[in-house]
Protein backbone atom coordinates (compact mmCIF):
# COMPACT_ATOMS: atom_id res chain seq x y z
CA UNK A 1 0.00 0.00 0.00
CA UNK A 2 1.21 3.41 -0.92
CA UNK A 3 1.52 6.22 1.93
CA UNK A 4 0.02 9.37 0.83
CA UNK A 5 2.43 12.23 2.70
CA UNK A 6 2.50 15.94 2.64
CA UNK A 7 6.15 17.56 3.15
CA UNK A 8 5.10 20.13 5.59
CA UNK A 9 4.13 21.93 8.61
CA UNK A 10 0.77 23.66 7.53
CA UNK A 11 -2.08 22.86 10.23
CA UNK A 12 -5.34 22.42 7.54
CA UNK A 13 -8.73 22.41 8.26
CA UNK A 14 -10.59 18.95 7.68
CA UNK A 15 -11.98 19.42 4.48
CA UNK A 16 -8.86 19.46 3.24
CA UNK A 17 -8.21 16.03 3.88
CA UNK A 18 -11.59 15.22 2.42
CA UNK A 19 -10.26 16.68 -0.56
CA UNK A 20 -7.12 14.49 -1.02
CA UNK A 21 -9.25 11.60 -0.74
CA UNK A 22 -11.23 12.80 -3.39
CA UNK A 23 -8.13 13.72 -5.55
CA UNK A 24 -6.39 10.16 -4.75
CA UNK A 25 -9.37 8.55 -5.83
CA UNK A 26 -9.64 10.49 -8.96
CA UNK A 27 -6.63 11.19 -10.29
CA UNK A 28 -3.98 8.68 -9.11
CA UNK A 29 -3.82 4.91 -10.84
CA UNK A 30 -5.74 2.37 -9.33
CA UNK A 31 -3.61 1.40 -6.53
CA UNK A 32 -4.39 1.35 -2.71
CA UNK A 33 -3.38 4.45 -0.60
CA UNK A 34 -2.87 5.41 3.02
CA UNK A 35 -2.58 8.65 4.42
CA UNK A 36 -3.04 9.84 8.24
CA UNK A 37 -4.03 14.03 9.69
CA UNK A 38 -5.01 15.36 12.44
CA UNK A 39 -6.70 18.12 12.89
CA UNK A 40 -7.87 21.46 15.74
CA UNK A 41 -11.25 20.36 17.50
CA UNK A 42 -13.34 19.68 14.79
CA UNK A 43 -17.05 17.46 14.29
CA UNK A 44 -17.56 15.96 11.36
CA UNK A 45 -21.13 14.68 10.08
CA UNK A 46 -22.29 12.49 8.11
CA UNK A 47 -23.58 13.26 4.62
CA UNK A 48 -27.38 12.60 5.49
CA UNK A 49 -27.44 14.06 8.97
CA UNK A 50 -29.51 16.91 9.92
CA UNK A 51 -26.86 19.31 11.27
CA UNK A 52 -29.51 20.85 13.55
CA UNK A 53 -30.30 17.81 15.45
CA UNK A 54 -26.88 16.12 15.45
CA UNK A 55 -24.56 18.76 16.54
CA UNK A 56 -24.70 20.84 19.53
CA UNK A 57 -23.92 24.28 17.89
CA UNK A 58 -24.18 26.85 20.25
CA UNK A 59 -21.52 24.82 22.36
CA UNK A 60 -19.29 24.23 19.33
CA UNK A 61 -19.68 27.99 18.70
CA UNK A 62 -18.83 29.05 22.28
CA UNK A 63 -15.95 26.52 22.46
CA UNK A 64 -13.98 27.26 19.11
CA UNK A 65 -14.81 23.73 17.44
CA UNK A 66 -15.18 23.80 14.06
CA UNK A 67 -17.79 22.00 12.17
CA UNK A 68 -18.18 19.98 8.93
CA UNK A 69 -20.06 17.75 6.38
CA UNK A 70 -18.19 15.18 4.51
CA UNK A 71 -19.52 12.93 1.37
CA UNK A 72 -19.98 9.46 3.43
CA UNK A 73 -22.58 8.32 5.64
CA UNK A 74 -22.38 7.09 9.34
CA UNK A 75 -22.56 9.46 12.19
CA UNK A 76 -20.79 12.57 13.55
CA UNK A 77 -17.38 11.74 15.63
CA UNK A 78 -15.48 14.62 16.82
CA UNK A 79 -11.47 15.01 15.87
CA UNK A 80 -8.73 16.83 18.02
CA UNK A 81 -5.03 17.01 17.75
CA UNK A 82 -5.07 13.75 20.63
CA UNK A 83 -6.54 11.71 18.02
CA UNK A 84 -5.39 10.53 14.45
CA UNK A 85 -7.69 10.08 11.48
CA UNK A 86 -7.10 7.43 9.04
CA UNK A 87 -8.14 7.65 5.25
CA UNK A 88 -7.69 4.74 2.34
CA UNK A 89 -8.37 4.62 -0.91
CA UNK A 90 -8.75 1.41 -2.83
CA UNK A 91 -10.10 0.17 -6.65
CA UNK A 92 -12.69 -1.69 -4.48
CA UNK A 93 -16.50 -0.80 -4.62
CA UNK A 94 -17.87 -3.51 -2.93
CA UNK A 95 -18.84 -1.94 0.81
CA UNK A 96 -19.14 -5.11 2.43
CA UNK A 97 -15.53 -6.48 2.19
CA UNK A 98 -14.23 -3.21 1.76
CA UNK A 99 -14.45 -2.37 5.30
CA UNK A 100 -13.63 -5.83 6.35
CA UNK A 101 -10.65 -5.99 4.56
CA UNK A 102 -9.91 -1.90 6.20
CA UNK A 103 -11.12 -2.64 9.67
CA UNK A 104 -9.38 -5.93 9.96
CA UNK A 105 -5.98 -4.45 8.49
CA UNK A 106 -6.22 -1.83 11.33
CA UNK A 107 -7.27 -4.11 14.04
CA UNK A 108 -4.21 -6.32 12.80
CA UNK A 109 -2.09 -3.35 13.10
CA UNK A 110 -3.18 -2.64 16.73
CA UNK A 111 -2.78 -6.41 18.01
CA UNK A 112 1.35 -6.38 16.36
CA UNK A 113 1.36 -4.03 19.36
CA UNK A 114 -0.14 -6.04 21.49
CA UNK A 115 -3.49 -4.94 21.72
CA UNK A 116 -6.22 -6.80 22.01
CA UNK A 117 -8.33 -5.48 19.01
CA UNK A 118 -11.02 -6.81 17.16
CA UNK A 119 -13.33 -5.74 14.37
CA UNK A 120 -16.57 -5.34 15.08
CA UNK A 121 -20.23 -4.08 13.97
CA UNK A 122 -20.61 -2.71 10.71
CA UNK A 123 -17.44 -0.04 10.98
CA UNK A 124 -15.85 -0.28 14.40
CA UNK A 125 -12.43 -1.50 15.68
CA UNK A 126 -12.80 -2.36 19.58
CA UNK A 127 -10.64 -3.04 22.50
CA UNK A 128 -11.82 -5.18 25.29
CA UNK A 129 -15.31 -4.13 24.27
CA UNK A 130 -15.16 -0.82 24.02
CA UNK A 131 -14.48 1.27 21.07
CA UNK A 132 -11.08 2.50 19.81
CA UNK A 133 -12.31 3.10 15.83
CA UNK A 134 -14.96 4.24 14.02
CA UNK A 135 -15.32 4.27 10.21
CA UNK A 136 -17.50 5.68 7.50
CA UNK A 137 -17.06 4.79 3.39
CA UNK A 138 -18.49 6.12 0.71
CA UNK A 139 -17.24 5.62 -3.22
CA UNK A 140 -16.38 7.10 -6.17
CA UNK A 141 -16.33 5.60 -10.19
CA UNK A 142 -14.11 2.71 -9.74
CA UNK A 143 -12.98 3.93 -6.06
CA UNK A 144 -14.13 3.31 -2.61
CA UNK A 145 -13.11 5.34 0.65
CA UNK A 146 -12.93 4.56 4.08
CA UNK A 147 -12.24 7.27 6.65
CA UNK A 148 -11.56 7.22 10.25
CA UNK A 149 -11.28 8.08 14.05
CA UNK A 150 -8.11 6.56 16.09
CA UNK A 151 -8.22 7.22 19.27
CA UNK A 152 -5.19 8.05 21.19
CA UNK A 153 -6.62 9.99 23.57
CA UNK A 154 -9.20 12.85 22.98
CA UNK A 155 -11.07 15.86 25.02
CA UNK A 156 -13.84 13.75 26.62
CA UNK A 157 -15.97 16.91 27.61
CA UNK A 158 -15.81 18.12 24.50
CA UNK A 159 -16.72 14.96 22.66
CA UNK A 160 -18.90 14.51 25.19
CA UNK A 161 -21.39 17.74 24.40
CA UNK A 162 -20.65 18.83 21.06
CA UNK A 163 -22.29 16.05 19.11
CA UNK A 164 -25.10 15.70 21.36
CA UNK A 165 -27.86 18.23 20.73
CA UNK A 166 -29.18 20.36 23.41
CA UNK A 167 -26.53 19.67 26.00
CA UNK A 168 -24.55 23.08 26.52
CA UNK A 169 -23.49 22.66 30.36
CA UNK A 170 -21.31 19.84 31.52
CA UNK A 171 -22.20 17.14 33.47
CA UNK A 172 -19.80 14.45 34.62
CA UNK A 173 -22.44 12.12 33.89
CA UNK A 174 -22.18 12.78 30.06
CA UNK A 175 -18.47 12.76 30.23
CA UNK A 176 -18.43 9.18 32.18
CA UNK A 177 -21.30 7.84 29.83
CA UNK A 178 -18.34 8.66 26.85
CA UNK A 179 -16.06 6.91 29.05
CA UNK A 180 -18.21 3.44 28.99
CA UNK A 181 -18.21 3.06 25.83
CA UNK A 182 -14.40 4.00 24.34
CA UNK A 183 -11.19 3.50 25.11
CA UNK A 184 -7.91 5.30 24.27
CA UNK A 185 -4.66 3.64 23.34
CA UNK A 186 -2.68 5.93 25.89
CA UNK A 187 -3.73 3.10 27.74
CA UNK A 188 -2.90 -0.04 26.21
CA UNK A 189 0.57 1.50 24.75
CA UNK A 190 3.87 2.84 25.75
CA UNK A 191 4.52 4.93 23.08
CA UNK A 192 3.72 8.57 22.55
CA UNK A 193 1.11 9.67 19.71
CA UNK A 194 3.64 10.85 16.94
CA UNK A 195 5.45 7.46 18.01
CA UNK A 196 2.24 5.47 17.07
CA UNK A 197 1.24 7.29 13.91
CA UNK A 198 4.89 6.27 12.69
CA UNK A 199 4.19 2.77 13.41
CA UNK A 200 0.84 2.93 11.77
CA UNK A 201 2.34 3.83 8.82
CA UNK A 202 5.16 1.45 8.31
CA UNK A 203 2.95 -1.14 8.88
CA UNK A 204 1.09 -0.47 6.74
CA UNK A 205 2.27 0.69 3.54
CA UNK A 206 5.22 0.01 1.72
CA UNK A 207 5.85 2.63 -0.49
CA UNK A 208 5.51 6.59 -0.31
CA UNK A 209 4.40 8.44 -2.60
CA UNK A 210 5.67 12.82 -1.74
CA UNK A 211 2.76 15.54 -3.03
CA UNK A 212 4.45 18.03 -4.93
CA UNK A 213 3.01 21.84 -4.67
CA UNK A 214 0.98 21.41 -8.20
CA UNK A 215 -1.26 17.96 -6.82
CA UNK A 216 -1.89 20.35 -3.23
CA UNK A 217 -3.19 23.14 -5.36
CA UNK A 218 -5.16 20.96 -6.96
CA UNK A 219 -6.41 19.05 -3.77
CA UNK A 220 -7.28 22.50 -2.60
CA UNK A 221 -9.52 23.30 -5.62
CA UNK A 222 -11.72 20.10 -4.36
CA UNK A 223 -11.98 21.38 -0.84
CA UNK A 224 -13.43 24.72 -1.55
CA UNK A 225 -17.33 23.36 -1.66
CA UNK A 226 -16.71 22.07 1.80
CA UNK A 227 -17.50 25.21 3.20
CA UNK A 228 -20.25 26.29 1.43
CA UNK A 229 -23.17 26.96 3.65
CA UNK A 230 -25.79 24.85 1.66
CA UNK A 231 -23.10 21.81 1.76
CA UNK A 232 -22.52 21.99 5.43
CA UNK A 233 -26.00 22.88 7.01
CA UNK A 234 -28.07 20.89 4.12
CA UNK A 235 -31.61 21.61 2.91
CA UNK A 236 -34.34 22.89 4.69
CA UNK A 237 -37.41 20.11 5.32
CA UNK A 238 -41.29 21.55 4.29
CA UNK A 239 -42.06 17.66 5.11
CA UNK A 240 -45.82 17.10 7.02
CA UNK A 241 -45.26 13.40 7.42
CA UNK A 242 -42.15 11.93 9.55
CA UNK A 243 -41.19 8.78 10.41
CA UNK A 244 -37.99 8.19 12.34
CA UNK A 245 -36.84 4.15 13.49
CA UNK A 246 -33.64 2.27 14.57
CA UNK A 247 -32.86 -0.45 12.11
CA UNK A 248 -30.21 -3.25 13.14
CA UNK A 249 -27.30 -2.87 10.85
CA UNK A 250 -28.41 0.04 9.16
CA UNK A 251 -28.34 2.76 11.65
CA UNK A 252 -31.21 5.35 12.08
CA UNK A 253 -32.96 6.74 9.16
CA UNK A 254 -35.64 9.60 9.26
CA UNK A 255 -38.15 10.06 6.32
CA UNK A 256 -39.73 13.59 6.05
CA UNK A 257 -42.38 13.67 3.06
CA UNK A 258 -44.22 16.68 1.97
CA UNK A 259 -47.91 15.45 -0.09
CA UNK A 260 -49.66 17.47 -2.28
CA UNK A 261 -53.39 15.92 -3.05
CA UNK A 262 -52.26 12.62 -1.58
CA UNK A 263 -49.65 12.24 -3.76
CA UNK A 264 -45.80 12.68 -2.41
CA UNK A 265 -44.61 15.99 -3.57
CA UNK A 266 -40.98 15.46 -1.91
CA UNK A 267 -39.15 12.94 -0.27
CA UNK A 268 -35.84 12.60 1.83
CA UNK A 269 -34.48 10.68 4.25
CA UNK A 270 -31.58 11.61 6.77
CA UNK A 271 -29.78 9.66 9.25
CA UNK A 272 -26.40 7.86 10.32
CA UNK A 273 -26.47 5.11 7.39
CA UNK A 274 -23.81 4.37 4.55
CA UNK A 275 -24.80 5.26 1.35
CA UNK A 276 -23.62 3.13 -1.67
CA UNK A 277 -25.02 5.18 -4.35
CA UNK A 278 -26.73 8.24 -5.37
CA UNK A 279 -29.75 8.54 -2.97
CA UNK A 280 -32.31 11.08 -5.34
CA UNK A 281 -31.46 9.20 -8.94
CA UNK A 282 -31.24 5.74 -7.69
CA UNK A 283 -34.14 5.77 -5.07
CA UNK A 284 -35.73 8.84 -3.95
CA UNK A 285 -36.87 10.30 -7.71
CA UNK A 286 -38.75 7.23 -7.85
CA UNK A 287 -40.82 8.14 -5.33
CA UNK A 288 -41.96 11.84 -6.46
CA UNK A 289 -45.13 11.86 -7.60
CA UNK A 290 -46.74 8.77 -6.61
CA UNK A 291 -50.11 8.42 -4.42
CA UNK A 292 -48.97 8.01 -1.05
CA UNK A 293 -50.34 3.91 -0.33
CA UNK A 294 -48.53 1.18 0.14
CA UNK A 295 -49.92 -0.33 -2.61
CA UNK A 296 -48.47 2.43 -5.32
CA UNK A 297 -45.01 2.79 -3.10
CA UNK A 298 -44.56 -0.80 -3.46
CA UNK A 299 -44.92 -0.90 -7.29
CA UNK A 300 -42.87 2.41 -7.89
CA UNK A 301 -39.82 0.45 -5.82
CA UNK A 302 -40.58 -3.02 -7.68
CA UNK A 303 -37.39 -3.13 -9.69
CA UNK A 304 -35.22 -1.46 -6.91
CA UNK A 305 -33.15 -3.05 -4.46
CA UNK A 306 -32.68 -0.21 -1.23
CA UNK A 307 -29.98 -2.75 0.22
CA UNK A 308 -27.76 -1.55 -2.87
CA UNK A 309 -28.59 2.11 -2.48
CA UNK A 310 -28.69 2.11 1.85
CA UNK A 311 -26.51 -0.32 3.24
CA UNK A 312 -27.83 -3.11 5.04
CA UNK A 313 -31.84 -1.33 3.96
CA UNK A 314 -34.30 -3.44 2.38
CA UNK A 315 -36.95 -2.31 0.24
CA UNK A 316 -39.38 -4.06 2.52
CA UNK A 317 -38.01 -2.54 4.88
CA UNK A 318 -38.10 1.10 3.65
CA UNK A 319 -41.52 1.06 2.12
CA UNK A 320 -42.38 0.16 5.91
CA UNK A 321 -40.34 3.43 6.68
CA UNK A 322 -42.61 5.21 4.34
CA UNK A 323 -45.63 4.21 5.57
Amino acid sequence: MIHLRIDDKIRRRLPFYLAMEEWAARCLPAEDYFFSWQVNPTVIFGRNQRIDKEVNLDYCRENGIETYRRKSGGGCVFADRHNIMFSYITPSEQVTTTFARYTEMIAEMLRSLGIDALATGRNDITVHGLKVSGNSFYHLPGRSIVHGTMLYDTDLRHMANAITPSRSKLESKQVQSVESHITTLNRHIDMDIDDFNRYAISRLTDTEITLEPAMIREIEEIERPYYAPEWIFGRRSNATIHACRRIEGVGEPEIGIRLDEGRIADIDITGDFFLLSDLDSALLDRLRGVRYTRDDITRALADTDTSQIIAGLSTLQFIDLII
